[in-house]
């Protein structure tokens, strides 16, 4: 089956930390580029991160530079978004896509995970 699952939003404090997964099918992992994506209310959908198929190259949007980091393990076919410093404008569904190029939109997408940044 295809598929995207991300785990592991959750509510978190200004200034906290948070790392979110996403976890994929062989045949929509291995060989793309995988990207972190997120929607607030109200708002489009906007592409934050994205790592080469080896994972030697990243690339952020520049809100997130600094602060996000992308990862992938492609033995576990896997993508991970470790989140510093989170501010409350960092509050959106974080969603993981699987496409062949730099600036989307994804062939494939997760459900997403719920990441609130909140006191």
């Amino acid at each position: 089956q295809v598929q995207l699952v991300e785990s592991g939003g959750g509510l978190v404090p200004p200034g906290g930390s948070l790392r979110i997964s996403c976890t994929a099918s062989a045949t929509i992992f291995d060989g793309k580029i995988m990207a972190w994506y997120r929607q607030a209310p109200g708002k489009e959908r906007e592409l934050l991160a994205g790592i080469s198929r080896g994972g030697s190259v990243r690339n952020y949007e520049d809100s997130v530079k600094g602060r996000f980091t992308i990862s992938r393990d492609n033995a576990e076919k896997a993508v991970y978004l470790q989140m510093n410093n989170l501010k409350p404008e960092d509050t959106a569904v974080y969603i993981c896509g699987s496409q062949d190029n730099w600036s989307g939109p994804a062939d494939h997408w997760g459900q997403g995970t719920q990441v609130t940044v909140s006191s």
